[in-house]
């Protein structure tokens, strides 16, 4: 092998702060801090809002609406981002954030603040798509599982204030008062970081997207799916209103949503997404399985501790604390520790500590068991999803041509959203099919979170079909099947240098 030179061997050891990547790197972290304060401080005060606009029965659609809306933030930030780089929907996605937060704090209905989560789920979709594709343009594949460990990293001080100070405020004064205080903190940082964007970062990565899109322009859309994309947001806004009641009045909405998914939601998605096709399809349907999973026990179990148990605000709020700086160690300790294992194998061992944490929230709907035992789930699944969320991106992009990653990360958002809508959805479901049978409200609870095992295992079995096949973190030499972003399949023979 060839002596690299001292050019090489320099660029080689450069870091995320380096001179090189410096100035992207700290844009990144700016974004991820202030979505991580929003949404952590805001994401205690459902339960309680929706309690307080009497609409308890309706918290499957408030949940929903901000992941149904993110489905449509998803590919439209993707499309945007491959043709004009990620600095333009990244500013957008969040100006369009403090916009939510005024919108929802000034709820006078459980219908206003489902229209506040929506257009929240829009910004959140294009903003976290718009990193993920920036991160695959701007860094070498060795820098990525670091990126996106720190991309964690960067909800740690937000976890630790978010969540308790905002059960203070919600307990003492108001859950509005988190939505104003948030919108407040949020205005001077986005106006600071749309300037940081204008500046080399944002035109180096529209160059570099502007290039890929000449060379692309006979293989890509006109324009992004938007129609597409609206008609299955609604189709999965239709399915979470339906599944909040069992008569006549909702069955016909969760029939229409349910039809909308089938008919429309895999054209949003790479070839054979549903039926496990190796490489990035498979990669996609996995990412749906675990944030399903993982986003129904963030919205259950806190409403299982208010409604059911009656644990104090701040004890919910400390939870999403913990389970915010689980994650972040468990991504840090996926980037660092473990970054030259076989990402399908952090994969499994992700989904793993998952099931685990579905089985402590089944305990903790048991009459007998402690309070707070449910409590310990949050954080328990946290672990798991830092394991294997960042590996899930970072096959993601590896199966990804250059020029379509930011059409690979909008097709996993799409299908994370549609993910976490489908089992929330399901577990709502059993949870009301339960207490329409007469049962407890524990027993229904009990019940929906033992669903959760079914995709923990189909992780378990399917993690295998999205491994890396060549030379790269946490890939060894070897033959099989590569996947590009369009769903085609080839089969590809590497051999070791």
């Amino acid at each position: 092998m060839a002596d690299p030179g001292p050019v090489g061997a320099e660029a080689a050891e450069e870091g995320l702060f380096s001179r090189t990547y410096a100035a992207a790197t700290s844009s990144f972290v700016a974004v991820m801090f202030l979505t991580g304060l929003a949404a952590l401080a805001v994401v205690p005060t459902l339960p309680t809002a929706v309690r307080d606009l009497d609409g308890v029965a309706l918290f499957p659609l408030v949940a929903g609406c901000f992941v149904t809306a993110s489905l449509l933030g998803g590919v439209l930030g993707g499309h945007w981002a491959d043709r004009s780089g990620a600095r333009r929907p990244l500013a957008a996605g969040m100006v369009l954030a403090v916009v939510t937060l005024l919108v929802s704090a000034g709820s006078t209905s459980v219908w206003q603040l489902a229209g506040g989560r929506f257009l929240d789920g829009l910004a959140a979709g294009a903003v976290a798509v718009s990193v993920n594709t920036a991160i695959g343009q701007a860094y070498p594949e060795r820098l990525r599982p670091r990126a996106l460990a720190l991309m964690s990293a960067c909800w740690i001080v937000p976890s630790l204030a978010g969540p308790p100070l905002a059960g203070l405020v919600s307990a003492w004064w108001s859950w509005r008062a988190v939505f104003y205080g948030l919108a407040a903190l949020t205005v001077l940082p986005t106006l600071a970081l749309m300037v940081v964007l204008r500046g080399p970062v944002g035109a180096s990565a529209g160059a570099s997207a502007g290039a890929g899109a000449v060379e692309l322009a006979d293989d890509r859309p006109a324009r992004p799916p938007l129609l597409l994309a609206g008609v299955v947001s609604l189709g999965a806004a239709l399915g979470q209103y339906g599944v909040s009641g069992w008569d006549v009045r909702h069955l016909p909405f969760l029939a229409g949503g349910l039809g909308l998914l089938v008919a429309f939601a895999p054209r949003l998605l790479p070839p054979g997404t549903w039926r496990a096709a190796r490489g990035l399809p498979v990669t996609v349907l996995l990412c749906g399985l675990s944030c399903g999973t993982y986003f129904t026990i963030e919205a259950l179990v806190p409403l299982l501790l208010i409604d059911e148990r009656h644990v104090p605000t701040v004890v919910i709020g400390l939870a999403f604390t913990g389970a915010a700086l689980m994650w972040a160690a468990a991504s840090w300790v996926q980037g660092r520790l473990l970054e030259n294992l076989p990402r399908h194998r952090l994969v499994v061992a992700g989904a793993v500590v998952m099931a685990g944490a579905a089985v402590l929230a089944v305990t903790g709907t048991l009459s007998w068991t402690p309070r707070i035992t449910a409590v310990a789930a949050m954080p328990v699944a946290a672990v798991g999803m830092g394991l294997l969320n960042p590996s899930l991106t970072v096959l993601s992009l590896s199966h990804s041509p250059p020029g379509h990653q930011g059409r690979a990360s909008g097709a996993m958002q799409t299908n994370q959203n549609l993910g976490q809508i489908a089992i929330l959805a399901l577990s709502s479901a059993v949870l009301n099919a339960a207490l329409g049978a007469g049962t407890s409200q524990l027993t229904g609870y009990g019940a929906a979170f033992t669903l959760l095992l079914a995709p923990a295992l189909l992780i378990v079995l399917l993690a295998g079909r999205a491994r890396r096949v060549g030379p790269g973190p946490g890939a060894g030499p070897g033959a099989g099947d590569t996947t590009t972003a369009a769903g085609e399949t080839t089969e590809t023979v590497v051999t070791a240098p």
